[in-house]
């Protein structure tokens, strides 16, 4: 529900705002760049109080204040509004995220958390399979941007009600700490991990923010935008059942570097071919690339923490994430704006193929030298 209710906006929004307010891609940039801006700066405060008070109260406060800003979107009329709203939207989706998986970390047993947190990332997958093509057949046939908010806010408030069913163990909480040192709120030793993620998250804030109006305007593509997230998904479901076992097994990096090779491919598909062929198949290829790669990435973020900073290693994580779908998100929105969408196809996949050659260079042998299990 968390990741439904986001994603069922994410495609559509660039249409909304240049449709009901006339913006241009620079400004559609510049909006939805600030939700990435506030999760950014949210997210490693968020690691300190998930570390720092019980972790089930933190989880549901947080969620609340999630769900009922779905409402702003109803009631903003202008550019300015929605922008304040979607600014203020990315703080409680920032913390909600880091205290839902690291409340799904908490209850999986010891011997099976990696291939736990696989199996976790299906359900996001699930979401992201099924959102964004409910939105766009919105769109499609009543071209009602209402129902499709409300559908939103009625869906985060499901996950809010699913959650306050939860039932936690109460957890000893961790002293002797500095409380404002600094490995409170960032996880240093995964810094490189945090680079090559940040270079990741980059390219797909790139795809998946320009992608609908992209396809709208240069090949014609409408209603086909749900197929392109729905192959992506099934690519991440299909990588995320094969790659689970193999992380319960202990190949985390193995699974990594399979997954950045084949994303890689990917974007370079995207870019490559400016047509349905290129559009559709670059989505399967990413899915099963993103779909190895990112569960991996958070079992090494995991595996670099003792487990009384499980909320600081997921919020590292989430953090390098956010800039980089920000950073994506603007730098995409000029790119495009003063040159075209290709140019910023292009630039996403060069950052992408940065990130992949830091990974292999020095994340690899970074994280075997420093694991604690």
């Amino acid at each position: 529900m968390l990741y439904f209710s986001f994603m069922l906006l994410t495609p559509l929004l660039p249409l909304y705002l240049s449709e009901a307010f006339g913006a241009d891609k620079d400004e559609i940039g510049l909006v939805l760049s600030g939700y990435a801006l506030t999760a950014l700066l949210i997210r490693p405060f968020s690691g300190y109080l998930v570390d720092s008070f019980p972790r089930k109260v933190t989880l549901l406060v947080c969620y609340f204040l999630f769900f009922i800003l779905f409402g702003g979107y109803l009631v903003a009329g202008s550019l300015l509004a929605f922008c304040v709203v979607r600014t203020l939207h990315g703080a409680p989706m920032g913390a909600t995220t880091v205290a839902n998986s690291t409340v799904a970390i908490d209850v999986l047993h010891p011997q099976r958390r990696a291939e736990g947190i696989g199996y976790y990332g299906l359900s996001n997958n699930l979401a992201t399979a099924i959102a964004p093509s409910v939105g766009l057949l919105i769109y499609h046939w009543w071209n009602n941007y209402t129902i499709i908010f409300s559908l939103a806010l009625i869906a985060a408030g499901l996950g809010l009600v699913i959650n306050s069913t939860l039932q936690m163990q109460p957890r000893p909480v961790q002293s002797g700490r500095p409380p404002l040192s600094l490995d409170r709120f960032l996880l240093l030793k995964g810094w490189s991990e945090g680079v090559s993620m940040t270079c990741f998250s980059f390219s797909y804030g790139v795809i998946s923010t320009y992608l609908a109006i992209y396809g709208k305007q240069e090949l014609g593509i409408t209603a086909g935008t749900g197929l392109f997230f729905a192959l992506l998904s099934t690519g991440l479901i299909m990588s995320r059942l094969a790659g689970a076992h193999r992380l319960g097994r202990g190949e985390v990096t193995r699974n990594a570097s399979h997954g950045v090779a084949v994303s890689l491919v990917g974007y370079l598909l995207f870019a490559a071919l400016h047509n349905a062929w290129g559009y559709y198949g670059a989505a399967l290829i990413i899915g099963l690339g993103n779909g190895h790669m990112f569960p991996a990435f958070q079992t090494m973020f995991i595996n670099l923490a003792p487990n009384s900073q499980r909320g600081t290693a997921n919020s590292t994580l989430l953090t390098a994430w956010d800039l980089g779908i920000g950073l994506g998100i603007v730098a995409g929105g000029v790119v495009a704006e003063r040159m075209s969408y290709h140019a910023a196809f292009w630039m996403a996949w060069i950052v992408n193929a940065a990130g992949a050659a830091f990974y292999y260079l020095y994340v690899r042998r970074h994280f075997l030298k420093n694991k604690l299990r």
